[in-house]
């Protein structure tokens, strides 16, 4: 008689042992950025925020960039560039603000405003001097998230944005010295490097950053007499080793700095306000003693310059005189050599979206980088940097609260 079979699987079920499906490798959800590039507007404002191996980057991440056309043509970066990278190019600027996140290199203009959506991103400059409550308010009325370059920090603390833009303009600015002290821009005509017989062009520069490390190494260069003040011992003492060679360097005393000024032929503004406006450390009384046909650069100008008499200029008119003394106020320094700067803005901004796109969207990025959330000065509407809530007279609220009550 044959034996029954035993029944096990009701021991198997019981003890657990019975076969499951295997795991299967999941991708973390990525969110697909939408990001329109308008045509700058700004009067003589050449830049563009993305090149287009930056765009053909991103897209292959997944992501829709429209870019007005011409956008960058300024720029040498023509619209069969950026459609064969996989951009979307649009005929007009109402097709590129319906993007969710917007990148200009100059604030929006008035009628740009009114194009933008509701909760839209913003990344641009802030450009303090030409900020109004207007701007603000319409921002804040279509709960907007703005991002400023000047106030962006990486994660050593240094402003990227700033930096590359610095590197650029510290170079430029001694070129642009040497032009306005020639006799064919109304300079006293004076050679910057001097020749044997004949002594050099003496400049004095504000600031040990970026800029002034730059533009110092450039005047020298050049054979230049440098002298560089700032009130950040460290930043004197890397400004020496970076150059390589002993220069007068001194602390910001007034008396000191205005007895500097007396004899100076070409004066630099390179401080950098790391919130707000910058400290004005050269008064209209120091200016006023300058020798007739010296050149004031204030490359602060875009955080409301260091020189008591500055004012913005444009590159159309970038000159004006006060005491006989030649300004150059223009805040857009960089954008004479547009292309390189695109470069730099592009290397800069690509990475962060990218990240952007990895994190699932923008408050989830603000959520994990301190740096960018440094640059935030409005938040789905709500204004966020207190130095601007200063300037207007208005209710500032703290981001981190903000995030704690899931605005």
């Amino acid at each position: 008689m044959a034996e029954k079979k035993k029944d096990f699987s009701g021991i198997v079920t019981k003890l657990g042992l019975e076969p499951l499906e295997s795991p299967v490798m999941v991708a973390n959800r990525k969110a697909r950025l939408y990001i329109g590039i308008p045509r700058e507007k700004s009067f003589q404002e050449h830049r563009i925020g993305l090149t287009p191996e930056s765009v053909r980057t991103l897209v292959a991440n997944g992501h829709r960039i429209v870019i007005e056309r011409n956008a960058g043509a300024d720029s040498h970066f023509h619209d069969a560039d950026y459609s064969e990278a996989g951009a979307e190019i649009a005929d007009s600027p109402q097709e590129v603000f319906k993007a969710d996140i917007i990148i200009k290199i100059a604030p929006p203009q008035p009628d740009e405003l009114e194009m933008m959506q509701m909760n839209q991103t913003l990344i641009s400059p802030l450009h303090l001097p030409t900020i109004t409550e207007e701007y603000i308010r319409k921002l804040m009325k279509k709960k907007v998230t703005a991002l400023a370059f000047e106030y962006t920090n990486d994660e050593s603390g240094r402003f990227p944005f700033v930096r590359a833009m610095s590197e650029i303009a510290g170079n430029s600015v001694i070129l642009l010295a040497a032009e306005f002290l020639s006799n064919a821009n109304e300079g006293k005509g004076i050679l910057l490097g001097g020749i044997s017989g004949v002594p050099p062009a003496k400049v004095v520069i504000l600031g040990a950053g970026v800029v002034g490390t730059f533009a110092a190494r450039a005047a020298m260069g050049l054979g230049a007499v440098v002298s560089v003040f700032d009130n950040n011992v460290y930043k004197l003492q890397r400004l020496q080793e970076k150059i390589g060679s002993r220069i007068f360097t001194s602390t910001i005393s007034p008396s000191i700095l205005a007895q500097e000024l007396e004899t100076a032929d070409v004066a630099i503004g390179a401080i950098h306000s790391k919130q707000g406006r910058t400290p004005i450390l050269v008064t209209e009384a120091m200016v006023a003693n300058m020798k007739a046909g010296s050149v004031v650069i204030d490359v602060s100008i875009d955080q409301g310059g260091c020189f008591e008499t500055s004012r913005l200029t444009s590159h159309a008119q970038p000159t004006f005189k006060k005491y006989d003394v030649i300004h150059y106020c223009v805040p857009n320094i960089t954008s004479r050599v547009s292309r390189t700067a695109s470069y730099a803005f592009s290397n800069i901004l690509t990475p962060i979206l990218l990240r952007c796109g990895e994190l699932n969207g923008i408050k989830p990025l603000l959520y994990a980088d301190a740096g960018i959330r440094n640059g935030i000065y409005m938040y789905k509407g709500h204004l966020t940097n207190q130095n601007l809530a200063d300037m207007f007279g208005m209710k500032s609220s703290h981001l981190e609260l903000l995030f704690a009550t899931d605005i």
